[in-house]
Protein backbone atom coordinates (compact mmCIF):
# COMPACT_ATOMS: atom_id res chain seq x y z
CA UNK A 1 0.00 0.00 0.00
CA UNK A 2 1.58 3.18 -1.43
CA UNK A 3 1.96 5.99 1.37
CA UNK A 4 -0.96 9.12 0.26
CA UNK A 5 0.82 12.53 -0.66
CA UNK A 6 -1.09 14.34 1.95
CA UNK A 7 -1.76 18.36 0.92
CA UNK A 8 -0.53 21.11 3.28
CA UNK A 9 -1.19 24.99 4.82
CA UNK A 10 1.53 27.00 5.03
CA UNK A 11 0.58 28.30 8.66
CA UNK A 12 0.42 32.09 8.59
CA UNK A 13 1.90 34.53 11.73
CA UNK A 14 5.63 31.68 12.39
CA UNK A 15 9.01 32.07 12.98
CA UNK A 16 9.02 30.71 9.02
CA UNK A 17 7.15 28.68 6.66
CA UNK A 18 5.61 26.00 8.59
CA UNK A 19 3.85 23.59 6.73
CA UNK A 20 0.67 21.82 7.98
CA UNK A 21 -0.78 18.52 6.63
CA UNK A 22 -4.61 19.16 6.05
CA UNK A 23 -5.49 15.78 7.85
CA UNK A 24 -3.77 14.11 11.11
CA UNK A 25 -4.29 11.67 13.09
CA UNK A 26 -5.74 12.78 16.40
CA UNK A 27 -5.57 11.33 19.70
CA UNK A 28 -8.59 11.16 22.37
CA UNK A 29 -8.29 10.52 26.08
CA UNK A 30 -9.44 6.81 24.94
CA UNK A 31 -5.96 6.60 23.38
CA UNK A 32 -3.60 4.84 26.09
CA UNK A 33 -6.44 2.76 26.75
CA UNK A 34 -5.84 0.83 23.38
CA UNK A 35 -3.29 -2.15 23.04
CA UNK A 36 -1.83 -1.58 19.41
CA UNK A 37 -1.84 2.49 19.95
CA UNK A 38 2.06 2.05 18.94
CA UNK A 39 0.96 0.32 16.22
CA UNK A 40 -2.12 2.21 15.00
CA UNK A 41 0.92 5.05 14.54
CA UNK A 42 3.29 3.05 13.17
CA UNK A 43 0.70 1.85 10.79
CA UNK A 44 -0.89 5.80 9.92
CA UNK A 45 2.68 6.68 9.01
CA UNK A 46 3.33 3.54 6.76
CA UNK A 47 0.06 5.11 5.03
CA UNK A 48 1.55 8.70 4.30
CA UNK A 49 0.24 10.58 8.03
CA UNK A 50 2.54 13.02 9.22
CA UNK A 51 0.41 15.10 11.68
CA UNK A 52 -0.59 14.35 14.86
CA UNK A 53 -2.43 15.45 17.56
CA UNK A 54 -2.11 15.41 21.34
CA UNK A 55 -2.92 16.93 24.30
CA UNK A 56 -1.42 17.21 28.11
CA UNK A 57 -4.71 16.52 29.39
CA UNK A 58 -5.33 13.36 26.84
CA UNK A 59 -2.70 11.08 28.57
CA UNK A 60 -1.75 9.96 24.92
CA UNK A 61 2.11 12.29 24.39
CA UNK A 62 3.97 9.35 25.94
CA UNK A 63 2.42 6.38 23.58
CA UNK A 64 2.59 9.40 20.90
CA UNK A 65 5.94 10.10 21.63
CA UNK A 66 7.57 6.14 21.78
CA UNK A 67 6.05 5.59 18.56
CA UNK A 68 7.03 8.11 16.82
CA UNK A 69 10.63 7.42 17.70
CA UNK A 70 10.09 4.02 17.02
CA UNK A 71 9.01 5.07 13.35
CA UNK A 72 11.91 7.37 13.41
CA UNK A 73 14.73 4.39 14.19
CA UNK A 74 13.05 2.29 12.15
CA UNK A 75 13.86 5.30 9.09
CA UNK A 76 10.27 5.29 7.99
CA UNK A 77 10.10 8.96 8.59
CA UNK A 78 12.27 11.88 10.14
CA UNK A 79 11.67 14.69 12.98
CA UNK A 80 11.78 16.90 10.18
CA UNK A 81 8.74 15.16 8.16
CA UNK A 82 6.13 14.92 11.39
CA UNK A 83 3.57 17.75 12.35
CA UNK A 84 3.37 17.02 15.83
CA UNK A 85 0.44 19.46 17.77
CA UNK A 86 -0.25 19.46 21.84
CA UNK A 87 -2.01 21.92 23.94
CA UNK A 88 -1.45 23.49 27.35
CA UNK A 89 -4.36 22.60 29.93
CA UNK A 90 -6.45 24.92 32.01
CA UNK A 91 -4.25 23.70 35.26
CA UNK A 92 -1.38 25.20 33.72
CA UNK A 93 -3.23 28.08 31.93
CA UNK A 94 -1.12 30.37 33.95
CA UNK A 95 1.29 33.23 32.23
CA UNK A 96 4.44 31.48 34.73
CA UNK A 97 3.49 27.93 34.18
CA UNK A 98 3.03 28.21 29.93
CA UNK A 99 6.86 27.52 29.41
CA UNK A 100 7.36 24.74 32.12
CA UNK A 101 4.68 22.95 31.17
CA UNK A 102 5.36 23.12 27.19
CA UNK A 103 8.68 21.52 28.33
CA UNK A 104 6.96 18.80 30.69
CA UNK A 105 5.09 17.49 27.09
CA UNK A 106 8.19 17.73 25.17
CA UNK A 107 9.93 15.67 27.89
CA UNK A 108 7.21 13.14 27.41
CA UNK A 109 6.95 13.41 24.02
CA UNK A 110 10.86 12.81 24.09
CA UNK A 111 10.97 15.96 21.35
CA UNK A 112 13.29 18.36 21.01
CA UNK A 113 10.35 20.94 19.61
CA UNK A 114 6.93 20.77 18.43
CA UNK A 115 5.43 22.06 15.02
CA UNK A 116 2.39 23.62 17.07
CA UNK A 117 1.12 24.47 20.81
CA UNK A 118 -2.52 25.49 21.21
CA UNK A 119 -4.07 26.86 24.35
CA UNK A 120 -6.68 24.11 24.82
CA UNK A 121 -9.77 26.22 26.79
CA UNK A 122 -10.29 30.08 26.78
CA UNK A 123 -10.31 29.26 30.61
CA UNK A 124 -7.72 28.88 33.89
CA UNK A 125 -8.34 26.65 36.66
CA UNK A 126 -6.50 26.17 39.71
CA UNK A 127 -2.73 24.92 39.07
CA UNK A 128 -2.14 21.00 40.21
CA UNK A 129 -5.90 20.26 40.55
CA UNK A 130 -6.59 18.27 37.33
CA UNK A 131 -10.37 16.69 37.01
CA UNK A 132 -12.69 16.20 34.04
CA UNK A 133 -14.82 17.73 33.81
CA UNK A 134 -13.91 20.70 35.63
CA UNK A 135 -15.33 21.75 38.63
CA UNK A 136 -16.88 25.34 38.03
CA UNK A 137 -15.67 25.97 41.80
CA UNK A 138 -12.16 25.71 40.30
CA UNK A 139 -11.66 27.99 37.73
CA UNK A 140 -9.65 30.97 38.17
CA UNK A 141 -9.53 34.20 35.73
CA UNK A 142 -8.21 33.39 32.27
CA UNK A 143 -5.40 36.06 31.79
CA UNK A 144 -5.37 35.89 27.84
CA UNK A 145 -2.82 38.69 27.40
CA UNK A 146 -0.42 37.26 29.99
CA UNK A 147 -0.70 33.80 28.66
CA UNK A 148 -0.81 34.72 24.74
CA UNK A 149 2.60 36.77 25.83
CA UNK A 150 3.93 33.38 27.26
CA UNK A 151 2.67 31.48 24.69
CA UNK A 152 5.13 33.74 22.71
CA UNK A 153 7.93 33.12 24.27
CA UNK A 154 7.78 29.57 23.61
CA UNK A 155 8.26 30.54 19.78
CA UNK A 156 10.84 32.67 20.90
CA UNK A 157 12.73 30.02 22.83
CA UNK A 158 12.52 27.33 19.63
CA UNK A 159 9.92 25.03 21.95
CA UNK A 160 7.29 25.30 19.11
CA UNK A 161 6.88 26.43 15.45
CA UNK A 162 3.79 27.95 15.93
CA UNK A 163 1.19 28.98 18.36
CA UNK A 164 -2.56 29.10 18.37
CA UNK A 165 -5.58 28.32 20.19
CA UNK A 166 -8.78 25.54 21.07
CA UNK A 167 -12.00 26.32 21.49
CA UNK A 168 -11.96 29.93 21.11
CA UNK A 169 -15.30 31.87 19.68
CA UNK A 170 -14.99 34.51 17.38
CA UNK A 171 -15.59 37.36 20.63
CA UNK A 172 -12.66 35.64 22.65
CA UNK A 173 -10.49 35.66 19.36
CA UNK A 174 -11.20 39.26 19.19
CA UNK A 175 -9.96 39.68 22.64
CA UNK A 176 -6.73 37.92 21.96
CA UNK A 177 -6.13 39.54 18.62
CA UNK A 178 -6.80 43.20 20.44
CA UNK A 179 -3.51 41.66 23.03
CA UNK A 180 -1.35 39.50 20.37
CA UNK A 181 2.26 40.66 18.98
CA UNK A 182 2.35 37.68 17.55
CA UNK A 183 -1.54 36.43 16.02
CA UNK A 184 -2.60 32.86 16.57
CA UNK A 185 -1.64 30.21 13.79
CA UNK A 186 -4.60 28.49 14.05
CA UNK A 187 -7.78 27.51 16.23
CA UNK A 188 -8.70 24.35 16.55
CA UNK A 189 -12.56 23.29 17.17
CA UNK A 190 -15.64 21.47 16.87
CA UNK A 191 -16.30 21.38 13.14
CA UNK A 192 -18.47 18.61 10.63
CA UNK A 193 -21.95 18.50 8.37
CA UNK A 194 -23.74 18.90 11.73
CA UNK A 195 -21.48 21.66 13.14
CA UNK A 196 -20.60 23.74 10.13
CA UNK A 197 -19.35 27.03 12.40
CA UNK A 198 -19.79 29.21 9.28
CA UNK A 199 -19.67 32.25 11.45
CA UNK A 200 -16.12 31.53 12.75
CA UNK A 201 -14.88 29.99 9.31
CA UNK A 202 -15.64 33.51 8.09
CA UNK A 203 -13.84 35.19 10.88
CA UNK A 204 -10.52 33.34 10.80
CA UNK A 205 -10.72 33.09 7.03
CA UNK A 206 -11.06 36.89 7.51
CA UNK A 207 -8.26 37.02 9.90
CA UNK A 208 -5.62 34.80 8.20
CA UNK A 209 -6.21 31.93 11.12
CA UNK A 210 -5.91 27.74 10.17
CA UNK A 211 -9.36 26.56 11.32
CA UNK A 212 -8.56 22.86 12.57
CA UNK A 213 -12.03 20.65 12.99
CA UNK A 214 -11.62 18.00 15.94
CA UNK A 215 -14.65 15.64 16.13
CA UNK A 216 -15.05 15.76 11.87
CA UNK A 217 -17.11 12.92 11.70
CA UNK A 218 -19.49 14.37 14.82
CA UNK A 219 -17.82 10.94 16.93
CA UNK A 220 -16.85 11.84 20.65
CA UNK A 221 -19.72 12.36 23.29
CA UNK A 222 -22.81 11.64 21.08
CA UNK A 223 -25.56 10.99 22.96
CA UNK A 224 -28.44 9.20 20.68
CA UNK A 225 -27.84 8.78 16.83
CA UNK A 226 -25.22 10.34 14.72
CA UNK A 227 -26.21 13.30 12.89
CA UNK A 228 -23.41 12.75 10.26
CA UNK A 229 -22.75 9.32 10.04
CA UNK A 230 -26.13 8.33 10.16
CA UNK A 231 -27.62 10.59 7.78
CA UNK A 232 -29.41 9.06 4.66
CA UNK A 233 -28.90 12.14 2.35
CA UNK A 234 -25.00 11.82 3.17
CA UNK A 235 -25.75 8.14 2.63
CA UNK A 236 -27.25 8.61 -0.80
CA UNK A 237 -24.20 11.23 -1.78
CA UNK A 238 -21.60 9.03 -0.64
CA UNK A 239 -23.02 6.64 -2.96
CA UNK A 240 -23.10 8.57 -6.07
CA UNK A 241 -19.40 8.93 -5.83
CA UNK A 242 -18.85 5.53 -4.95
CA UNK A 243 -17.58 6.82 -0.99
CA UNK A 244 -18.09 6.59 2.67
CA UNK A 245 -19.86 8.87 4.55
CA UNK A 246 -16.70 9.73 6.51
CA UNK A 247 -15.34 10.45 3.29
CA UNK A 248 -18.07 13.24 1.91
CA UNK A 249 -17.56 14.87 5.21
CA UNK A 250 -13.70 15.03 5.28
CA UNK A 251 -13.61 16.36 1.73
CA UNK A 252 -16.38 18.90 2.55
CA UNK A 253 -13.58 20.04 5.34
CA UNK A 254 -11.03 19.99 2.57
CA UNK A 255 -13.16 22.28 0.17
CA UNK A 256 -13.96 24.85 2.98
CA UNK A 257 -10.39 25.36 3.75
CA UNK A 258 -10.35 23.29 7.10
CA UNK A 259 -7.36 20.98 8.55
CA UNK A 260 -8.78 17.97 10.10
CA UNK A 261 -7.67 15.50 12.76
CA UNK A 262 -10.04 12.76 12.89
CA UNK A 263 -9.51 9.68 15.46
CA UNK A 264 -9.76 5.68 13.84
CA UNK A 265 -7.33 3.57 14.46
CA UNK A 266 -8.94 0.93 12.46
CA UNK A 267 -6.06 0.46 9.48
CA UNK A 268 -8.80 0.49 6.46
CA UNK A 269 -10.62 3.08 8.34
CA UNK A 270 -7.51 5.55 8.44
CA UNK A 271 -6.34 4.53 4.86
CA UNK A 272 -10.12 5.77 3.66
CA UNK A 273 -9.64 8.79 5.01
CA UNK A 274 -7.04 9.26 3.40
CA UNK A 275 -8.21 9.17 -0.13
CA UNK A 276 -10.38 12.46 -0.25
CA UNK A 277 -7.99 14.32 -2.48
CA UNK A 278 -8.81 12.67 -5.75
CA UNK A 279 -12.64 13.91 -6.26
CA UNK A 280 -15.19 16.68 -5.66
CA UNK A 281 -18.23 17.28 -4.15
CA UNK A 282 -20.96 18.64 -6.67
CA UNK A 283 -22.81 22.16 -6.13
CA UNK A 284 -25.75 20.11 -5.92
CA UNK A 285 -23.82 18.05 -2.69
CA UNK A 286 -22.88 21.25 -1.03
CA UNK A 287 -26.58 22.82 -1.50
CA UNK A 288 -27.90 19.62 0.27
CA UNK A 289 -25.29 20.16 3.00
CA UNK A 290 -26.43 23.29 3.57
CA UNK A 291 -29.30 22.44 4.60
CA UNK A 292 -28.57 19.78 7.93
CA UNK A 293 -29.93 20.84 10.77
CA UNK A 294 -27.00 22.29 13.09
CA UNK A 295 -26.21 22.04 16.48
CA UNK A 296 -23.55 21.55 18.81
CA UNK A 297 -21.94 18.08 20.22
CA UNK A 298 -19.23 19.54 22.57
CA UNK A 299 -20.82 21.85 25.19
CA UNK A 300 -17.69 22.10 27.53
CA UNK A 301 -14.85 20.67 29.70
CA UNK A 302 -16.75 21.79 32.97
CA UNK A 303 -19.42 20.72 35.36
CA UNK A 304 -22.02 22.42 35.53
CA UNK A 305 -21.68 24.03 31.96
CA UNK A 306 -20.83 27.56 31.64
CA UNK A 307 -23.54 29.74 29.91
CA UNK A 308 -20.75 31.99 28.23
CA UNK A 309 -18.35 29.89 26.93
CA UNK A 310 -19.68 30.10 23.43
CA UNK A 311 -20.72 33.47 23.19
CA UNK A 312 -23.97 32.26 21.61
CA UNK A 313 -22.01 32.07 18.39
CA UNK A 314 -23.19 29.33 15.69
Amino acid sequence: MAAVEIPTKVLPNTTGPVKMPVIGMGSAPDFTCKKDTKEAIIEAVKQGYRHFDTAAAYGSEQALGEALKEAIELGLVSREDLFVTSKLWVTENHPHLVVPALQKSLKTLQLEYLDLYLIHWPLSSQPGKFSFPIDVADLLPFDVKGVWESMEECLKLGLTRAIGVSNFSVKKLQNLLSVATIRPAVNQVEMNLAWQQKKLREFCNANGIVLTAFSPLRKGASRGPNEVMENDMLKEIADAHGKSIAQVSLRWLYEQGITFVPKSYDKERMNQNLHIFDWSLTKEDHEKIDTIKQSRLISGPTKPQLNDLWDDEI
